[in-house]
């Protein structure tokens, strides 16, 4: 029987189990088994008690979650990098600190983003669809794509994800431009990247890839204006938010062939419904949201969430706090 006097924690869906074993002998934890999204309702309902929650796949925290949870409710340790799941200020008025677990997944994401970046740029994914409708055959003007060695390649926001795809991009002889809130003249060195506008940015970009955080100011950056400026070739990959891009101007763009393409690991909304034409346009390639899915990336990510949520249950500091002026 479980000591009530232990706390409660609620982590919102499957995680890496024996990264939980601290955590576990000193509170009681309840892991919720489904992979998709909790709705809020499941949210409120599932927060009910609890001393911490750990929210998966984007799972959503606002002030009603953490009322339903109570006056106990001492962290939320999101699981994730990016936390727009999350109402923070919320948190802070309720004197509730919020973490997030950045680095530990910055390679794996920096991979996929790459990844999405060859695959878009080469067709893989119209490529495949050939092959299963038998039009497997090697032709003049079949599925030309855009090389990738040698290319211009943009990145949105050039922080440890994007650095790490900028340092992939070393090995492809790309030339890296880079637009950011702040210069990164450390970077620019190491990297060699050259800061510009963001106009410049897409004017120039073959391929444009996406790193910067989801805030009002960001929210649809890359808008109908912003793809009409970018050349006829190039290719869009996004592996930040999918609210970054406005995706009905992303589809027409590439359906009116003013873009060539787009790989993208995040969508707006996520996940898209089975008949949402971003999973049906010719063009653009879509993952489900795998940039952080490696082995690793996901045993450090539970560590981290975990390592946060018991750190704050036992008086101490938490590791990656996103509002530490909760803890003066």
């Amino acid at each position: 029987m479980s000591d009530t006097r232990r706390p409660r924690v609620w982590i919102t869906g499957p995680v890496v189990e024996a990264a939980l074993a601290d955590l576990r002998a000193i509170a009681d934890v309840t892991v919720r088994q489904i992979p998709e999204t909790a709705s809020l309702d499941e949210m409120r309902a599932g927060a009910v008690g609890m001393s911490a929650i750990i929210p998966i796949s984007g799972g959503r925290v606002d002030g009603s979650v953490m009322d339903a949870a109570g006056p106990g409710l001492k962290v939320v340790a999101n699981f994730g990098v990016g936390y727009d799941n999350i109402d923070v200020a919320a948190a802070t008025a309720r004197r509730i600190p919020v973490t997030n677990t950045p680095d530990v997944l910055v390679e794996a994401t920096a991979d996929a983003a790459f990844g999405l970046l060859i695959a878009a740029g080469r067709r893989f994914g119209e490529g495949q669809t050939a092959m299963l409708e038998n039009r497997w055959q090697w032709a003049q003007g079949l599925l030309w794509g855009q090389e990738v060695f040698g290319s211009t390649l943009g990145i949105l926001g050039l922080g440890r994800i994007g650095a790490a795809v900028a340092r992939r991009a070393q090995g492809f002889g790309m030339r890296v431009l880079y637009h950011s809130r702040n210069r990164k003249p450390e970077a620019e060195v190491s990297l060699r990247a050259e800061y510009c506008s963001f106009e410049e940015l897409i004017r120039q970009s073959d391929f444009l890839s996406l790193h910067c955080a989801l805030r009002p100011e960001t929210r649809h950056i890359l808008n109908a204006a912003a793809l009409a400026m970018m050349k006829p070739t190039a290719v869009v990959v996004n592996t930040g938010r999918g609210g970054l891009i406005e995706q009905s101007a992303l589809i027409e763009a590439v359906r009116n062939k003013q873009i060539a393409g787009a790989g993208l690991d995040v969508t707006d909304p996520e996940p898209p419904s089975p008949d949402d034409p971003i999973l049906h346009t010719p063009g653009i390639f879509v993952i489900p949201h795998l940039g952080s899915a490696s082995v690793a990336a996901r045993q450090g990510m539970t560590r981290l969430s975990a390592g946060n949520a018991l750190a704050v249950l036992t008086g101490r500091s938490p590791l990656t706090c996103v509002n530490p002026e909760v803890l003066s």
